[in-house]
Parts: structure tokens; C-alpha cells; sequence
């Protein structure tokens, strides 16, 4: 295997897999310090954002007018990234909100008590567990093909791609773990359930590869870059900046979000 393609793997699966951090955090933490976390997602959708417009949206429009035209490759850039949002958006659309682990909630409700356990009806928690699991699992797989190609292309992209992700991962693995250990009451269980949950990221990772590897080139990349920037920019707007708002302050999301992006700026800067 070529040592970019085992990069990109790599990266995708470090970011999948930092569910299990949400998930320890829920059941091993007993408070949830609230503007870490809102500071944190707001940081991630500053990257998200900031390497959507700056990077990806630019390289996929330099691929495809390079292959189709000025005219063509423009049009083509603007639908694809449309696409992107259109495909991210079904994916909510289709998932019931009180089991989507991107509609977060006051965490108040995620800091584990014992005696809940007996309170809190078991069947449905166990229910809305998996189901959460099974949800989150969807929404990795593109975020996975979108590290991956990231990290493909250019290796100073997919690294910050992937901590984004990464970081916007860990409040969805609280969300997988929390319900099933309130069901089970076993610990271990709810984390690799969540744990687990992540590997739908590099699975698309995988799939990618294999499925698009052989038909790669300008067009190709190109269409997949802009649609990779359509996510990224719903995913940040549509979830990462209001969990961060409900999550903590106002200011404390935007201070992360300004910081994400001069973070973001001057890693690019310097890998120029």
C-alpha cells in the first residue's frame, strides 16, 4: 500500500475513532465543563469553515475548470458543493431528532448518576442507544471520504481536516454511550458500543479508495473536494456552532471559532 494511502487511513481512523473519547468522558467524568466543550466545537467549525472556502472549494474549482472550462468547471464546482450540503442535510432529514447525534442537547441530561439507572425506562434508553450508534455511524461514513481525500491530495490538508472532525466526534460518542449505559448499566459495553461506532469513518475511508481510486483524476477530485466543502460547511454551521452556543457562552464559541481559523490560516501558511 502506498504510504499516502496508509496516512490518510491512518488519519481518518484517528478520527472516528475519538468517539471513545466522548464516550469516556460521559461515563467516567461526573461533571461536564461546559465552555472547554463550547470553546472546542466552536474551534472545529472555525477550521471547517475557514479550509471549506480557502482550500477546498479553490482546489476543486482549479481541478475542474483545468479539466472542463471556465465555464463548465465553475458551474460544476457550485453544484457539487450544493451537493455536498444536500447530501449531509438528507442524512439529518432522514434521522429522528431525539436519535441523531448531531441534535444535541443541554448536557446537563449526560452526566451520570447511579441512581438514574433505576429511574429512566431501559428498554428505551436502550433503544435511542443504538439507534444513536446506528445514526452516527451514517454521518461518519462521509466525513470519513472526506479525510481520506483530504489526506490523499495534500497531507497539510487532511491533518487539520481530521482534528476538526475528530473534535466534532467526541460529543457524538457521549451521546451513543451515555443512553446505553443508563439501559445496561455496564460501562464497558456503552463505551465500545460508541467506541465502535466510530469506524463507520475509515470504513468510508475504505470504501472510497477502493470504489473511486481507479477513476481518480482532476474531475474526479474535483467533484469530491467541493462536495467535501458542503459538508464541512453544514456540519459547522447547522451543528457545531449552535451545540457551542447551547453547550456554553456566546462569546465563548465565537473566541473559539476566531481561533479556529487563524489556527487554520497560519498551519496553511506554513506548510506553503
Amino acid at each position: 500500500m502506498d504510504d499516502n494511502v496508509l496516512y490518510a487511513l491512518l488519519l481518518t481512523l484517528f478520527a472516528g475513532l475519538s468517539t471513545g473519547i466522548g464516550s469516556f468522558i460521559g461515563l467516567f467524568s461526573k461533571t461536564t465543563n461546559h465552555k472547554v466543550l463550547s470553546y472546542a466545537m466552536g474551534f472545529s467549525a472555525g477550521v471547517m469553515i475557514y479550509i471549506s472556502f480557502t482550500e477546498l472549494f479553490f482546489q476543486a474549482h482549479h481541478s475542474l475548470v483545468g479539466a472542463l472550462g471556465e465555464k463548465q468547471g465553475s458551474w460544476a464546482t457550485v453544484l457539487a458543493f450544493f451537493g455536498g450540503i444536500t447530501l449531509i442535510a438528507a442524512i439529518d432529514k432522514f434521522i429522528p431528532s431525539y436519535e441523531n447525534p448531531h441534535e444535541y442537547s443541554d448536557t446537563s441530561a449526560l452526566e451520570v448518576s447511579e441512581s438514574k439507572i433505576k429511574t429512566l425506562p431501559k428498554a428505551k434508553l436502550l433503544r435511542t442507544g443504538m439507534f444513536t450508534a446506528m445514526a452516527l455511524a451514517i454521518h461518519n461514513f462521509p466525513e470519513g471520504m472526506a479525510t481520506f481525500a483530504g489526506a490523499l491530495k495534500d497531507l497539510s490538508l487532511g491533518i487539520p481536516i481530521a482534528i476538526a472532525i475528530a473534535i466534532h466526534n467526541i460529543p457524538e460518542g457521549l451521546a451513543v454511550s451515555v443512553p446505553i449505559y443508563y439501559a445496561t448499566g455496564n460501562r464497558k459495553k456503552a463505551f465500545w458500543y460508541s467506541f465502535l461506532s466510530g469506524l463507520a469513518e475509515p470504513f468510508g475511508a475504505l470504501i472510497g479508495y477502493l470504489v473511486l481510486m481507479p477513476f481518480f483524476n482532476d474531475i474526479v477530485f474535483g467533484y469530491i473536494f467541493a462536495g467535501i466543502a458542503g459538508v464541512m460547511v453544514f456540519i459547522a454551521l447547522d451543528q457545531l456552532l449552535p451545540a457551542a452556543e447551547e453547550y456554553g457562552e456566546h462569546h465563548q464559541s465565537i473566541y473559539g471559532l476566531v481561533t479556529g481559523m487563524a489556527v487554520m490560516a497560519i498551519s496553511l501558511l506554513l506548510f506553503v
